[in-house]
């Protein structure tokens, strides 16, 4: 629904070959998250395909040529490295709806993969097809569409594993109503049908797949982003979209982005821009907790204050993100601004300064 014109002005312009039931060719996906500098002329007036996924080119390219096999997709990661996104990106290109979602919960049922009963209707009129209530799997089989699983190692072994034989025959047998396909007892999944699973790799050991299941997925690792410049422009980005959305008439002040995305890569690789060691915390450091830490930040200045970010503000969220996981991080957040941020402050001044001396909110 977001990105609806970029979508249909794709959809006008594609001349590439399609997999079966697939909205936009290879192509024409890979222009949609990666985005295109050519703006498109579309219902007269140009549409730019904005760049909605920055990180990996190679590793977008690489999902869609496997989601135009038969083989399911798993990506894997640290949190916040935009897994969720980059699945809704590609279902939403590739079938026109990104929610069609299973999430994956020490809940989850294998109903909620595969279909449940109305049993109102089921003790009126039997198990007939009109009381079988669909999962997002069986819809998906059903309409050839994309399938999305969140978090599919929160699942339960046994849970997972009932996606063995769907990704392997692509059918999904119905017992209840017969074995006749005509009857509906059984259901084949129309071409177009995947799934593309995400996965933490710090949830690991809680629910680790089989390996049975492993072979039915191409596995692609989300890595954190590695440029601070590349943070900073995702952050920016991030915010101002948030702020419009949220009605919220307010600038991203840079140079609070700027310390901001330097702090958090470097806590994250453990080293900062002026060659000084850092110990590494325990907590997720992601630009998915960055973006929230300056959002936060800026909403505290646009209600409570003069409308700006205060780095004093910036220092007490970026506490409650650290905290949150972990408190013994404390300590080594304290020593990063004894050491790196002080080094800073003494050479740059300015906004390192300031975000310096509110150090002393770190308590």
């Amino acid at each position: 629904m977001r990105y609806a014109d970029e979508l249909a002005a794709l959809r006008a312009s594609d001349c590439g070959p399609k997999p079966a039931n697939w909205q936009l060719s290879p192509r024409a996906v890979r222009a949609f998250i990666l985005g295109q500098e050519e703006p498109i002329r579309h219902a007269g007036r140009e549409v730019r395909i904005s760049a909605k996924f920055l990180g990996d080119d190679a590793l977008v390219e690489r999902a869609i040529v496997t989601l135009a096999g038969n083989r399911g997709l798993m990506l894997v990661g640290e949190p916040g490295t935009a897994k969720t996104m980059l699945s809704e990106l590609l279902a939403a290109a590739i079938s026109g709806v990104s929610t069609n979602t299973v999430q994956g919960t020490a809940g989850t049922s294998e109903d909620n993969i595969k279909y449940s009963w109305n049993y109102a209707m089921l003790l009126a009129k039997g198990p007939v097809r009109e009381a079988l209530v669909p999962s997002p799997v069986h819809v998906g089989m059903q309409r050839g569409i994309l399938t999305r699983f969140e978090e599919i190692t929160r699942c339960p072994l046994e849970i997972q594993d009932s996606l063995i034989s769907i990704l392997s025959d692509r059918v999904m047998h119905i017992p209840e109503l017969g074995e006749d396909e005509a009857e509906g007892g059984v259901l084949f999944a129309a071409p177009g049908f995947n799934v593309i699973a995400t996965a933490n790799t710090r949830d690991r050991g809680i629910n680790e797949m089989s390996s049975a299941l492993k072979r039915r997925f191409n596995f692609e690792t989300v890595d954190p982003i590695r440029s601070v410049a590349l943070e900073r422009r995702i952050i920016r980005d991030q915010c101002q979209e948030m702020f419009a959305t949220s009605g919220l008439k307010l600038d991203v002040q840079e140079d609070v982005v700027e310390l901001l995305a330097s702090t958090f890569n470097e806590l994250r690789h453990g080293v900062s821009s002026e060659q000084v060691k850092i110990q590494r915390l325990s907590g997720v450091m992601s630009t998915a907790e960055a973006v929230s830490v300056y959002y936060q930040s800026a909403l505290e200045g646009y209600y409570y204050g003069d409308g700006t970010v205060s780095t004093g503000a910036v220092v007490r969220n970026l506490l409650g993100a650290v905290v949150k996981e972990n408190r013994e991080d404390l300590p080594l957040l304290k020593e990063y601004f004894n050491r790196a941020v002080r080094l800073k402050a003494e050479k740059h001044g300015g906004k390192w300064k300031e975000y310096y001396e509110n150090r002393t909110w770190l308590k």
